[in-house]
C-alpha cells in the first residue's frame, strides 16, 4: 500500500473519529509504525495546500484531528448557528419527549422506546441545549444519563416538568378511535403501536 493510499485511511479515520486521536491507535488501526503518523499527516496537510481544501490535520496534545482552517471558522460558525436554531425534526420532539418524561435515561433507552438508533438525535438536542449529561449510571459500561435543562423548560414555557401535560393512556387513545374512526384493533386494545 502506497503512502498516498495510508494517508487516504488516516483522512478516514480522522474524519470518522471527529475528536483528536491518539498517535498509538492511529499506528495500531492503521498498522503502522507510530513514527510514520506524522508523516501521513504532512502528507494529508501537503494534499489539502495544493488543492487549496478548507482542512488540515492539526496536532492537539500529540493527539491528531481533522479540522476546518481557521480562515474558514466564520462560515463554520454560521452553519452551527443555523444548525442550532433549526427547528426540530419529528424525530428529535420524540426523543426529547422520551426523555423530558423518563428522565435521566439512556440514548440506548431511547433507542429502545423508538425502536431505531437515536445517538444523532441526542447529541442533536444536547447541541442545542435542550438536554444535558445528568452523570453516568451505576450500571456495565456507565452509562452517559440524560436529563433537560432549563433552556427546554423556557423553550417549552413551562417552570417545572410538573406542568408537561400527562401522557395519553390506552382508554385515550380508544376515546380517540370512537370519535375519529380509526381502527377497529385499537378500540378492541389489539392496536396502537403506531401510536
Amino acid at each position: 500500500m502506497t503512502l498516498t493510499d495510508k494517508a487516504a485511511e488516516l483522512e478516514a479515520l480522522l474524519f470518522a473519529s471527529g475528536d483528536p486521536v491518539d498517535p498509538l491507535k492511529i499506528a495500531d488501526l492503521l498498522q503502522i509504525d507510530k513514527g510514520a503518523v506524522p508523516q501521513l499527516a504532512d502528507k494529508l496537510n501537503e494534499c489539502y495546500t495544493d488543492n487549496s481544501s478548507s482542512l488540515a490535520v492539526i496536532v492537539l496534545g500529540g493527539r491528531y484531528q481533522l479540522a476546518v482552517k481557521k480562515e474558514y471558522a466564520a462560515v463554520v460558525q454560521a452553519a452551527v448557528r443555523e444548525k442550532k436554531n433549526a427547528p426540530l425534526s419529528a424525530p428529535a420532539m420524540e426523543a426529547l419527549t422520551i426523555i423530558a418524561y423518563n428522565q435521566p435515561v439512556t440514548k440506548s433507552f431511547v433507542e429502545h422506546i423508538r425502536g431505531v438508533d437515536s445517538s444523532g438525535v441526542v447529541n442533536s438536542l444536547v447541541a442545542k441545549g435542550l438536554v444535558e449529561e445528568a452523570g453516568r449510571l451505576d450500571l456495565p459500561g456507565k452509562p452517559i444519563a440524560y436529563r433537560t435543562t432549563d433552556t427546554f423548560l423556557r423553550c417549552f414555557d413551562i417552570k417545572s416538568l410538573d406542568e408537561l401535560p400527562p401522557l395519553p393512556t390506552r382508554a385515550d387513545a380508544a376515546s380517540f378511535a370512537q370519535d375519529g374512526g380509526a381502527d377497529e384493533d385499537i378500540q378492541d386494545g389489539k392496536g396502537g403501536d403506531d401510536m
